[in-house]
């Protein structure tokens, strides 16, 4: 059975964020508010969760997913950062902006099996999603939540996200609407970082 669980955007109650992170522990795939919409978001060895929306979303089995992180530390570890894009990760996050990046030799054994040589990270700049990847203590694999049809449900919108997901996933942390998304995107793997999107705010670039 779906959780649906009313959580405050700015003091998430603690009691809510651990059982969500128990959830998603345990293999749970969830519904999360974010700078950029909700997202659906899940642990990094919960195979059950990734292959769930891989049939949901209809996407083969090689489509990149974001790691969500907490901290430039974290991200530091997950991937390769020269000085340049270094600085311009620290000026644009925490925020709705995705980076693509060289993965780093130290990802977790579950990302390597993917053979992927880059991979995306944000950190993004919201109290519940931030409290979330505290509570689960790891990073959390993420994807826009939209189904093939899913055109004109806005992903900001909490009541129109419960109503298309909560049967779907296995908990939605509600914090009623967020900002609208989608992120930004800037792929920083080769020699000369390029915006590939720009989100709902504008880079600064």
């Amino acid at each position: 059975m779906s959780d649906r669980l009313e959580i405050h955007p700015v003091n998430p109650q603690p009691r809510l964020i651990e059982q969500a992170a128990g959830r998603i522990r345990d293999g749970g795939l969830a519904l999360c508010p974010t700078d950029a919409g909700y997202t659906l978001v899940w642990a990094l060895e919960a195979r059950d969760a990734e292959e769930r929306v891989q049939r949901l979303r209809a996407l083969d089995t090689k489509h990149p997913f974001t790691l969500l992180c907490s901290a430039m530390s974290e991200a530091g570890r997950l991937a390769r950062l020269d000085n340049r894009t270094f600085q311009l990760f620290r000026s644009l996050t925490p925020g709705p902006c995705t980076f693509i990046l060289p993965a780093s030799p130290e990802l977790p054994r579950r990302l390597k099996q993917t053979k992927r040589r880059t991979i995306g990270i944000r950190i993004p700049d919201f109290r519940v999603t931030q409290a979330l990847i505290a509570a689960v203590r790891e990073p959390l694999l993420s994807t826009t939540a939209a189904l093939p049809d899913d055109e004109d449900v806005p992903s900001h919108d909490a009541e129109a996200m419960s109503e298309r997901w909560l049967r779907h996933v296995d908990l939605m942390l509600d914090a009623g609407d967020c900002p609208p998304g989608p992120t930004s995107i800037i792929d920083a793997s080769g020699k000369e970082p390029q915006v590939v999107r720009q989100g709902f705010a504008p880079l600064p670039l």
